[in-house]
């Protein structure tokens, strides 16, 4: 039979849930709801003491370790689930697909003379890729692409959390390296610790000067003039350390470069 090792982080989120449902029936009485999760909770501390937490009941193969992040409660793998825990979560990836198309930019945004296109093909039905446009009333327009670590639903989470803090943090018009630190420090402490971000963030200005930070995502190709050019990681992943700095890639872009392509990743 396969054997997992249980992260301390899960364990601790579990130690951590029990506690609150104690507190919680503690405070309103007895609640079959709480109770119910409770026992699902024992039931789950009880597995990891005897080392089959994170195996399938069914087949006994591991569980995928997306979903256990997600909910560390699950039993089954999802070849196993039952009917109806197949068609609600079906309904959930469904719903989740929905809204994380709804965050995506308009495919053809222009602004302030920067055309933009881009294509957008999550290999599952939910993923971790990150990809936005945000013009300013200013006249600069900003450009990221990323992707968050792991796959599925976890990684959905967690590109819509970074969706998000980018959209509060544009507005603010911290000079880019400081906005790349910003996030970077805000990632980290609002996820656990094996998540992080590749991410390429651009400010574009109406007068064709780009700026590039590259936190450790395959290299922003340029085209111009006939030539490509690579932008090279200028900083690591966001989320790998609460204090990292990044450093800034600059280039200026003609009339005619502008109207014709932009970076690209």
């Amino acid at each position: 039979m396969a054997q997992v090792l249980v992260s301390p982080i899960v364990q601790e989120q579990l130690v951590n849930r029990r506690a609150r449902l104690e507190s919680e029936i503690g405070r309103v009485g007895p609640a079959p709801d709480l109770e119910l999760l409770l026992r699902e909770v024992d039931a789950a501390l009880a597995r990891v003491n005897a080392g089959t937490y994170g195996i399938c009941e069914t087949c006994h193969d591991t569980i995928e370790a997306d979903r256990l992040l997600t909910d560390p409660l699950v039993r089954f793998c999802l070849d196993h689930l039952p009917p109806s825990e197949q068609r609600a979560l079906e309904r959930d990836l469904e719903l989740a697909a929905s809204i994380q198309r709804g965050l995506l930019p308009p495919g053809d945004l222009q602004a302030d003379g920067w055309q933009s296109a881009y294509h957008y093909r999550p290999a599952r039905l939910v993923s971790g890729d990150y990809c936005d446009l945000i013009p300013m009333p200013g006249g600069a327009l900003y450009f990221m692409v990323g992707d968050v670590s792991g796959k599925g639903v976890a990684a959905s989470m967690l590109m819509a959390h970074l969706h998000a803090m980018f959209r509060a943090l544009v507005p603010t018009e911290l000079k880019l390296p400081e906005l790349m630190s910003r996030a970077s420090r805000l990632f980290c402490e609002s996820t656990l610790p094996m998540h992080y971000a590749t991410l390429v963030c651009g400010r574009a200005s109406a007068d064709g000067a780009v700026e590039i930070c590259n936190a450790g995502h395959p290299p922003p190709i340029v085209v111009r003039a006939g030539r490509t050019e690579r932008i090279a990681a200028t900083g690591l992943p966001l989320g790998v350390f609460g204090s990292q700095q990044f450093g800034v890639g600059r280039l200026q872009l003609s009339q005619a470069t502008r109207s014709s392509s932009a970076p690209t990743a």
